[in-house]
């Protein structure tokens, strides 16, 4: 079943300990669509736009052919998944978690689920 970008990040945030989660272009840093509360996701956006492109650049220096699967950005309360869209070039999913409420490797396997029925 195909999902709209909002019907997607409506049902990552069904996962325990789900915060917010986001729809974003990299070339631009420009927020497509959220849900949620807790984080400024226009600034997430944009500052997370910013790892994508520097993680991306370091993979082409160091001549590695490969593509992110996810960045997995630990705090001491919260997880930080961001994950391109492998079938939407330039689009990426930003996921936060209350990390003492949630399951991380449920989270990943989540996100995988939702990425193969996303569409734009």
């Amino acid at each position: 079943m195909a999902l709209s970008p909002k019907e997607l990040l409506n049902q990552l945030m069904q996962t325990e300990g789900a915060m917010c989660a986001a729809l974003v272009d990299y070339n631009s840093g420009m927020l497509l669509e959220s849900v949620g509360s807790g984080l400024d996701l226009e600034l997430a956006a944009a500052g997370n736009t910013e790892v994508v492109r520097a993680k991306m650049k370091t993979m082409k220096s160091l001549n590695l052919n490969d593509d992110i699967e996810d960045i997995l950005i630990s705090l001491h309360r919260q997880y930080h998944i961001i994950r391109p869209l492998e079938k939407h070039d330039g689009l990426f999913l930003y996921y936060v978690l209350d990390r003492s409420r949630s399951n991380l490797a449920m989270a990943r396997r989540k996100l995988l689920e939702a990425e193969s029925q996303v569409t734009l």
